[in-house]
Order: C-alpha cells, then structure tokens, then sequence
C-alpha cells in the first residue's frame, strides 16, 4: 500500500519537477501527514517513531548540498519524505542510487551543453595530430542546473525495484 502510495507521490513530484523545475508544498506536505498517519495506525507509536527516523535521515542526507546552493528545498523535503515512507534503510540506499543517478546526469548536462562534446572530440583529434588546442570545460557548463527531482526519483524506483517490488 505505501509503495502504491509512494510511487504515485514520486511520478507526481517528477512531471513537476521536470515541467516546472519545483517539488511542490502542496504534494509534499499531505503526503507527509498521509504517511505518519498511515504508519501511525498500522504500527502505532513504533511505527511512527520509525517513520520519524526515516524522515530525519532523508532530511539530512541532503541538508548540506542544499546549504551550498546545489539543490533546491524540494529535492530535500521529497527524500525526507521517502525516508518517512519506507524507513531509514530504504532512504540510505536509495540515496547512493540517487547520488549515481544525479552524477550521470550532471555528466551529461557537462558533455551535450553548449557544443562540450564537439569540443572533446575536437581536443581529442588534436592531440593525435599534434597540435594542442586551447578549450576546455566552459564555465558555463559547469554551472548548469537540472531537475535533481528525477535523480531523486529514479534512486528511489531503483530502491523498489531491488527490493523485489513489494505492493504491501
């Protein structure tokens, strides 16, 4: 019931995050208050303790690059609220997914923004005929954003899906 939960939650979260770049308030917020009651009922004080737990956790993991400017507050209050969902261990493992995820993409955004890959293969052929160009990473490249809520995402399907996908 949770992972039917927190995969509508998280489809949700991506087509915004990638449509308006924002992780809204107003799917976080009953979100969280929907999981601590659900957690509540289903196990009690323990289980809300433990949801608690998780929600700290995937707070934390992210605090810091948010405090350096490398994400927004929604990317961090969606992995505390996967950690509220599914527990401490899920939102810890599901972050090194996520975290390999974010680095891919970044990568990416670094390669296919303003014509980098066309530098790289021109550097690399220059090197083979002897002549070394001038070039390199812009700086442009290196400051560029992306929707960090589809790392986020994808880490957290990952999650599921090696957990063995459990509807229950």
């Amino acid at each position: 019931m949770i992972n039917i939960f927190l995969i509508i939650v998280l489809l949700i979260c991506l087509i915004t995050d990638i449509k308006n770049r924002m992780i809204y308030n107003k799917v976080i917020y009953p979100a969280l208050l929907i999981t601590f009651i659900y957690h509540f009922t289903k196990g009690g004080w323990e289980a809300l303790n433990h949801s608690f737990i998780g929600f700290l956790i995937g707070f934390g993991l992210l605090l810091i690059p948010y405090f350096m400017g490398g994400m927004g507050a929604g990317d961090v209050k969606l992995l505390a609220l996967i950690g509220a969902m599914k527990g401490s261990a899920f939102v810890f493992q599901s972050f090194l997914y996520i975290a390999i995820i974010g680095a891919l993409m970044a990568i990416a955004v670094i390669i296919f923004r303003q014509g980098m890959l066309k530098s790289v293969v021109y550097y690399i052929s220059s090197l083979k005929s002897g002549v070394v160009l001038k070039g390199g990473i812009s700086r442009g490249s290196l400051t560029a954003t992306y929707p960090y809520g589809v790392a986020i995402a994808g880490g957290a399907f990952l999650g599921l899906l090696l957990q063995g996908w459990s509807f229950l």
